[in-house]
């Protein structure tokens, strides 16, 4: 009688193969959810599953999925790792209508060892910026376009044009500069081919009159071959 005593309170108490986990997840439409149970040493060598609670006056679980070489149905995975004494549950591409109660639980001969989790799924962000985004681009064939894709070209090919404008520009600087400094030698060499013959003729005429003043009068001939060569 006392050791079946001992494996009634074995299985019943909670105290004994404790499971635990979150109370409650949540996540979006189309989105993908997690959560970790984690068990005691005792409760090691059992399996492992996912269900969800239904009926109404009696609990029962419904699409259980339990945990093995692949552990996934549908869209829900369950994997045991015996080492860590956690069990992890995967559930994707939730849908608004995967919200509800469910059971993380632990198979073994008599009670299995569950405790509840509450899953909340909110609607899908990402799905009404799709359809926004569809619509809108439905509307611009009644709206004019406002949208700033040219902008985006426009300041990309500035900033690549700008180092050859300025590059040409100085370019541009460089040919005036070096025009002007060759029109202004040009400019000063026929001011001096001009004024060389000048200076010339003003220099002969400064000698003769020279001459004439220090030569004594009458010895020579102003008319003469001689001075009209100086």
């Amino acid at each position: 009688m006392r050791p079946l005593v001992l494996l009634w309170g074995c299985l019943v108490l909670p105290g004994y193969g404790s499971l635990v986990g979150p109370k409650e997840i949540s996540g979006f439409e189309g989105g993908t959810v997690s959560l970790q149970c984690t068990y005691g040493e005792e409760l090691k060598k059992y399996r492992k599953y996912w269900c969800r609670e239904s009926g109404f006056l009696i609990s029962r679980c419904s699409g259980t999925v339990y945990s093995g070489e692949y552990g996934q149905e549908g869209r829900v995975s369950v994997h045991d790792s015996p080492r860590q004494l956690r069990f992890e549950v995967i559930l994707r591409n939730l849908t608004l209508k995967d919200m509800g109660q469910y059971w993380c639980g632990v198979k073994r001969v008599g009670f299995d060892k569950t405790f509840s989790v509450s899953l909340l799924v909110f609607p899908g962000i990402s799905r009404q910026a799709t359809q926004l985004d569809s619509t809108s681009t439905e509307d611009t064939s009644f709206v004019p376009s406002r949208s700033s894709s040219k902008p985006r070209v426009s300041i990309p090919m500035t900033r690549m044009l700008a180092p050859v404008l300025v590059l040409l520009a100085l370019l541009l600087a460089t040919g005036l500069a070096a025009l002007g400094s060759y029109l202004l030698q040009w400019r000063k060499k026929a001011q001096l081919a001009m004024e060389t013959p000048r200076k010339e003729k003003v220099h002969l005429s400064h000698l003769n009159q020279r001459t004439l003043e220090l030569a004594p009068q009458g010895s020579f001939d102003i008319s003469s071959p001689a001075f009209l060569i100086w």
